[in-house]
C-alpha cells in the first residue's frame, strides 16, 4: 500500500478560470483542460509546472457541493490525490483507521473536510506533463488541526498512509505557542507538516486559520525550486509579494550556520531564511497571503542536501506570518 507521492492537489474555488489565470500570471503555471471525466455542474482547469499539478474546480450553481465548500472555507484545498502502488489497499487501511468512506468520488476522509484520493499511474491527470519553470515539485503540505488533535492526526497518517514521523518542534512566540510534527512517506516525496495551537496560550495564527477556514485544512503548499534567489527575484517582478524578515535574523545567522551556500547579503536582500540539518542546508520564504480570509498562502523552498527541516526556521516563519497578521489588523 506504499504511498509514493502527491499526484495532484485539488482546490475548490469560486472561479476556476480566474484562479488559473492568476497562477499563470504570478507563478508561471501553464493552464490545461482537465483530462478525464468532468464532475457534473463544474468548471475544472489544470495548472501545471514541473511535477506540480493543481486541479481547480468551481461550480456556478450555489447549491452544488463545490460551491458549498467554497462558502464554508473560501478558496481552499479540498482533495490531496496520492499516487500509490495499490490504491485499494490504501483505501482499506484508511477506512480501518476510521476514515469516512466517500466512494462516489473515489475519496476517503483525511483531515477535517480535507479528503484523500488514492490513485495509481493510470489516473489521467498524471499524463499531463508540466513545462519546466522556476517551480519543480511540491516539497510539503502544511495542515492545521484543532488543539488536542495532533497526536491522533499523526497516528492516522501512520496507520492509514504509512507516513512516519521525522521531526517535531514546540514553538513559542510571546504568549502564543503551537506544536508541530512532520510526517513523511518512505519515498520522501509525501511530506505533511501538521500544526496545532496550544490551547493553554493566547490565540495565534493557527487559531486564526482554524476560525477563518472553518476547521482543519491546508494552510500552505511549499514549492521546491532549484534557485530560490532567482525565483524570488523573478516572481517578485511578476508582482508576487514575500514576507519580510528582520535584519537581526541575519546578524545572528553566523551562530547557527558556519558557512552559507548562498551569500548572506543575498539572503538579507531577498528576506530568505536559511537552516540546516545533518544532510545540508535549506532556504525558505513565504509569499504574502492574497486570500480574502488570509487562510492560505504559498512557500518557496530550495534544498541543498537537507532532507528534513532544521529547527530554527519554523519559529522565524511563524513570526513572519504574525507580522503580516498584525499589519493587516488581525487580532
Amino acid at each position: 500500500m506504499t504511498v509514493q507521492d502527491i499526484a495532484y492537489v485539488e482546490f475548490h474555488v469560486a472561479d476556476a478560470d480566474k484562479t488559473a489565470a492568476g497562477l499563470a500570471t504570478d507563478y508561471g503555471f501553464a493552464v490545461r483542460p482537465l483530462p478525464g471525466p468532468q464532475r457534473p455542474g463544474t468548471t475544472a482547469r489544470l495548472a501545471v509546472q514541473g511535477s506540480v499539478r493543481l486541479v481547480l474546480v468551481s461550480a456556478a450553481d450555489p447549491e452544488h457541493p463545490v460551491a458549498e465548500s467554497v462558502r464554508r472555507h473560501g478558496d481552499a484545498v479540498a482533495v490531496l490525490a496520492l499516487r500509490c502502488t495499490d490504491p485499494a489497499a490504501v483505501r482499506r487501511a484508511a477506512l480501518a483507521a476510521g476514515a469516512a468512506d466517500l466512494p462516489e468520488r473515489g475519496l476517503v476522509g483525511g483531515f477535517g473536510e480535507l479528503a484523500l484520493r488514492p490513485v495509481d499511474d493510470q489516473d489521467p491527470v498524471l499524463a499531463v506533463a508540466g513545462p519546466g519553470g522556476l517551480l519543480r515539485s511540491l516539497d510539503h503540505v502544511a495542515i492545521c488541526v484543532p488543539g488536542g488533535q495532533l497526536a491522533r492526526t499523526v497516528a492516522y497518517a501512520g496507520s492509514a498512509l504509512g507516513l512516519g514521523e521525522i521531526f517535531g518542534e514546540f514553538i513559542e512566540v510571546g504568549a502564543q505557542a503551537m506544536d508541530s510534527r512532520v510526517v513523511q512517506s518512505a519515498s520522501g516525496r509525501v511530506t505533511f507538516t501538521l500544526l496545532e495551537p496550544d490551547l493553554g496560550r493566547e490565540p495565534g495564527q493557527i487559531d486564526a486559520f482554524l476560525a477563518g477556514h472553518g476547521g482543519a485544512g491546508v494552510q500552505h503548499l511549499a514549492f521546491e525550486t532549484g534557485d530560490i534567489a532567482r525565483a524570488v527575484r523573478e516572481l517578485g517582478g511578476r508582482g508576487v509579494e514575500f514576507l519580510s524578515t528582520p535584519g537581526t535574523y541575519y546578524e545572528q545567522l553566523a551562530e547557527r550556520v558556519a558557512e552559507c551556500a548562498i551569500p548572506v547579503e543575498t539572503l538579507r536582500e531577498l528576506h530568505v531564511l536559511v537552516d540546516e540539518d545533518h544532510g545540508g542546508q535549506l532556504f525558505q520564504i513565504f509569499a504574502r497571503s492574497t486570500h480574502p480570509r488570509r487562510t492560505f498562502f504559498l512557500e518557496l523552498i530550495e534544498r541543498r542536501g537537507a532532507g528534513t527541516f532544521g529547527s530554527a526556521n519554523i519559529k522565524a516563519l511563524y513570526e513572519a506570518v504574525e507580522r503580516q497578521r498584525a499589519a493587516a489588523g488581525d487580532h
